[in-house]
């Protein structure tokens, strides 16, 4: 049975990263882009990862141009506006694909994991998966969930 130190994926100089270096760590995968409504979430995320990583919380960002072209640019421009904007300093990854065929190994096995409202799919932008420090996938939350709404759950797990 997989978990979420089993894979590799790119960093935004497209260099492969094992997220072995995740290992311990209570994490957050979420699917984010700059041009959505839901974009301000980005603000609700930083408070979450401030408030808790120095107790191994950790969110990997995929930045996703899936969902109605709403994650324009290169990664550098990506980088440019949620530090301008919303000050972010968590860890983010080369753009991905998150449904369909080109959809990165991660996100087939976080889908397979927990369904969501459209089943195997991810529904939109800022989709969240909370995982243990086993790796394990423990809950999924919607696009639509505030972050900060999150927190409860993180703390069970810290």
């Amino acid at each position: 049975m997989a978990n979420l130190y089993d894979f590799t994926v790119k960093a935004q100089n497209e260099e492969e990263v094992s997220l072995r270096e995740y290992q311990d760590s209570v994490v957050l995968v979420v699917n984010t882009a700059t041009g959505c409504g839901l974009t301000p979430q980005y603000e609700g995320l930083q408070q979450l990862y401030d408030t808790y990583r120095t107790q191994g919380f950790t969110i990997l960002d995929f930045p996703c141009n899936q969902f109605k072209g709403q994650a324009p640019g290169t990664a550098e421009e990506i980088n440019a506006f949620c530090t301008l904007n919303y000050q972010t300093s968590f860890p983010r990854f080369a753009k991905v694909d998150v449904n369909g065929k080109n959809a990165i190994k991660l996100y087939d096995w976080l889908k397979s994991e927990k369904k969501g409202p459209l089943g195997q799919k991810i529904e939109w932008n800022f989709a969240k998966f909370l995982i243990d420090r086993q790796g394990n996938v423990v809950k999924r939350f919607s696009s639509k969930t505030d972050p900060r709404k999150i927190a409860p759950a993180i703390e069970k797990l810290l």
